[in-house]
């Protein structure tokens, strides 16, 4: 009896993260999500940023003032990140010759992925989720490596 339960168990288990797992392909998808975002400022590529991300996506991150010393939140949508792409590192003195761009897969489900990127001076933690057969980039949280920068 108890070696059927057991087996019961494993079989559930088993059907169950096949069934909300991730595939390879996923996983790749994802992952060039995350350097889509990234190399589309490397490379001044704002369709690279466009095709990446959800019209909606949210990028945050804390902000000090520097006349009070208070901490705020910043906000920017997907139209300034094009912006961005389009014009950041337009004379290639943004970035080092070659940028550090470390992708971190944290969790996938079947629709949805939390994923860190390791970049020169900041981090992202990242939203990507599965909309019509497509990975986007939803939400990004990000922060200078030194926090006084901001």
């Amino acid at each position: 009896m108890k070696s059927s339960s057991i087996l019961t168990i494993a079989v559930f288990l088993s059907i169950t993260f096949s069934i909300h797992g991730q595939t390879q392909k996923d996983s790749l998808a994802i992952r060039q999500v995350a350097l889509d975002y990234i190399e589309s400022q490397h490379n001044v590529k704002p369709e690279q940023f466009e095709r990446a991300a959800h019209p909606r996506m949210v990028k945050r991150t804390f902000w000090t003032d520097k006349k009070t010393g208070k901490e705020y939140l910043r906000e920017t949508f997907t139209d300034a990140m094009i912006l961005l792409a389009e014009t950041y590192n337009k004379n290639g003195d943004g970035f080092p010759e070659n940028p550090k761009k470390e992708v971190i897969i944290l969790d996938i489900y079947d629709k949805t992925a939390s994923v860190k990127l390791i970049a020169d001076d900041w981090i992202d933690y990242m939203h990507i989720v599965k909309l019509n057969g497509k990975w986007q980039l939803i939400n990004v949280l990000w922060q200078f490596n030194d926090s006084s920068d901001h």
